[in-house]
């Protein structure tokens, strides 16, 4: 079975600008896109970025925070990508099963890293 290859109609680009203090961690982190729905530069507290790598088959991160994101920002942050890992993760193999296997994790996570509101139930 041959793998068609498809032709380039666009080009498009993310840029993510992080600025460091003299002990090279990051006080400041500033990105913006091509195809965003936004002008200029939007701030974030944090980014996770993962690279899977085809010809050696293994995945790169790059996952940098700012001094000031604080300990439930990062909870929150971490519950909310992984969320939405299960979803990705459904939408590009079509297993449900192990998708909700995930989602039921992700559930437990937010329980024990406590970003559910007072009047959530399981």
């Amino acid at each position: 079975m041959s793998i068609e290859k498809k032709e380039i109609a666009k080009t498009s680009q993310i840029r993510i600008d992080v600025h460091l203090d003299s002990e090279n961690l990051p006080i400041n982190i500033e990105w913006d896109a091509d195809d965003a729905d936004f002008t200029g530069k939007e701030s974030a507290k944090g980014i996770m970025l993962s690279i899977f790598d085809g010809l050696q088959q293994n995945a790169m991160r790059i996952d940098l925070w700012t001094q000031d994101m604080n300990v439930e920002e990062m909870n929150l942050f971490m519950f909310q990508t992984l969320a939405t890992m299960a979803d990705t993760f459904e939408k590009a193999t079509g297993n449900k099963e192990l998708s909700d296997e995930m989602r039921d994790f992700v559930h437990h996570f937010g329980h024990q890293a406590n970003v559910f509101g007072p009047d959530h139930h399981h």
